[in-house]
């Protein structure tokens, strides 16, 4: 039988920069907002109180968070690792929409959008195209309506939330990857409930595959911030561009430590609109597969500078002793 081996997750975007690129991309998604609505974003007040040393100090703890997760990859020695992420109008748009969807094609090739427009071509990762092809006949045989492409325009990943976070944890493309992407900023999107089972429904089809795969799991995105590629014609709340819900954030993640991820699939998607987390959806998936496995928070930092509350945590599978221990891990 397949197992679940580990749990990682973590916000991407800006949590993948260098603090000295914040402003100049948040300048640039501040002329975006302003294109698409006509009217300039404020820029929050909280920025001016964050200092270079006050964003690199704060930084450093993202940056050890994600190195943690490489590390726990290269450890871990994965068969394969599901990626969970959304997408925003990057491989998927509004001509033809999925609300979840899977990549069972056998390769693709890690590509970036420059802020000149021009692409990056990066690495080329091998897809488990028999791991996403058995999740495809298992999701629709539960009840989940799930669509798939088998191949993208010249090969090419464009999705933000997929592949930077593959040339973070995996830049020698040594891992078979599974592509998953959960609607999160096209209203409607899936709800908590639902992304909740559909991880449940993973772990279930990797625990009944023949074999011993070893599989790991993250989930891209998050946490709160409201920004340009926000759903603000469906948004009636109090919140403006560059804020966050850092009140929000913080008992999520609280949740999470505690293994309750049952109890936050209990929110709904106005909840999730409203705190600027719609991007948790692949967090909940994560935490249906997870179960009521206590997570570690390794990092959180509301960084207004970079218009996001920033992100890490892990779950450790195979070690009860170990995971115990994170019970008595503090929120940063």
């Amino acid at each position: 039988m397949g197992k679940i081996v580990a749990g990682l997750a973590s916000s991407h975007a800006y949590t993948l920069l260098d603090p000295s690129e914040w402003d100049k991309r948040r300048e640039k998604n501040r002329s975006m907002f302003r294109n698409r609505y006509g009217v300039e974003a404020p820029a929050h007040p909280k920025i001016v109180t964050e200092t270079a040393q006050d964003r690199a100090t704060r930084y450093q703890r993202v940056r050890e968070g994600l190195g943690f997760l490489s590390a726990k990859l290269k450890e871990k020695k994965p068969d394969c690792l599901i990626l969970v992420g959304d997408d925003q109008n990057e491989n998927y748009n509004e001509t033809n929409l999925p609300q979840i969807a899977l990549y069972t094609g056998d390769e693709v090739l890690a590509t970036e959008m420059a802020g000149d427009g021009q692409r990056i071509r990066g690495a080329r990762y091998r897809c488990h195209s028999d791991l996403a092809q058995g999740l495809l006949k298992g999701l629709v045989e539960r009840d989940f309506d799930v669509a798939y492409s088998k191949s993208y325009p010249k090969d090419e990943l464009l999705s933000h939330a997929h592949g930077p976070i593959l040339r973070m944890m995996d830049p020698d493309a040594n891992i078979p990857v599974v592509l998953i992407f959960v609607n999160a900023i096209h209203v409607p999107a899936p709800s908590p409930t639902r992304c909740y089972r559909l991880g449940q429904a993973i772990r279930e089809i990797v625990e009944k595959r023949p074999g011993n795969e070893r599989v790991a799991i993250y989930a891209s995105g998050g946490l709160s911030h409201f920004t340009a590629g926000y759903p603000w014609k469906a948004y009636e709340g109090p919140y403006t561009y560059g804020s966050i819900s850092e009140e929000f954030d913080r008992k999520a993640l609280e949740a999470m430590k505690r293994g309750e991820g049952e109890k936050l699939a209990q929110l709904s998607s106005a909840d999730l609109l409203a705190n600027g987390d719609i991007e948790m959806r692949s967090w909940l998936v994560l935490l249906g597969t997870v179960g009521s496995r206590p997570g570690r928070v390794l990092a959180y930092e509301p960084f207004y500078s970079a218009v996001m509350g920033m992100a890490v945590g892990y779950w450790e599978m195979e070690s009860e002793g170990a995971a115990e221990t994170q019970r008595s891990g503090a929120v940063a």
